[in-house]
């Protein structure tokens, strides 16, 4: 719903790789609108690079809370229990430190970008919480979160929110620190692509007429 779009994943992830890295990353030249592209894409990782900073100082001495910058964008990841109780799906009185923290980032900094918000569990089945299943329990606490920044003053407009369930793990489930770092929240901020006008195309031959060559080519 919210993924990378118009081609571009696999540039964008190896931008977002070296930018993570604290690389520039540099191309050789290519098309006039593939370079615009190139570059806005750039100025979308840089920004990005800029926001987890940010988010970084906030967050700093949070336990339970991480971020990285992925292909999709910068992932900022809440353990379950920062936000909620065990089976819950209501965000906990002492959850609002750090979400307040992240949600005054995105209004100040990333208002313009959309936000999706994905809830994750282990793979034990509920047997006690009342939910049918882990699908229920991690759409409710995605859509929780999503409430809960709509509050602080995120546009709804901008964000979307998904569960998962048990089935996109980062580790093994056999042991109770792995169910544990899956059962997670994870907030993400997409990069922007905007859209950039094709580059100019040579005349026909015979139609008498004539392209101008950019003035930064006439040298």
């Amino acid at each position: 719903m919210y993924r990378l779009k118009n081609g571009f994943v696999f540039l964008v992830s190896a931008i977002l790789f070296f930018g993570a890295a604290g690389c520039t990353v540099i191309f050789q030249k290519g098309r006039r609108s593939d370079m615009e592209k190139i570059r806005e894409l750039q100025d979308e990782v840089d920004r990005l690079s800029q926001i987890r900073a940010d988010l970084e100082e906030q967050l700093k001495g949070i336990k339970g809370v991480s971020l990285s910058m992925e292909e999709r964008g910068l992932v900022i990841t809440f353990l379950d229990e920062v936000l909620f109780d065990s089976g819950k799906a209501k965000i906990k009185a002492d959850a609002s430190v750090p979400l307040d923290k992240v949600a005054s980032v995105i209004t100040s900094e990333a208002s313009d970008l959309d936000i999706g918000i994905e809830g994750h569990t282990d793979n034990v089945p509920i047997k006690y919480s009342g939910w049918k299943s882990n699908w229920e329990l991690s759409t409710a606490r995605a859509t929780s979160v999503l409430h809960y920044l709509i509050e602080k003053g995120v546009s709804p407009a901008r964000l979307a929110a998904i569960g998962y369930g048990e089935f996109r793990p980062v580790t093994s489930n056999d042991t109770a620190e792995g169910r544990s770092k899956n059962r997670r929240v994870e907030i993400v901020i997409l990069p922007q692509l905007r859209k950039v006008a094709p580059a100019p195309q040579q005349a026909a031959p015979g139609t008498g007429e004539q392209m101008m060559e950019p003035a930064e080519n006439l040298k």
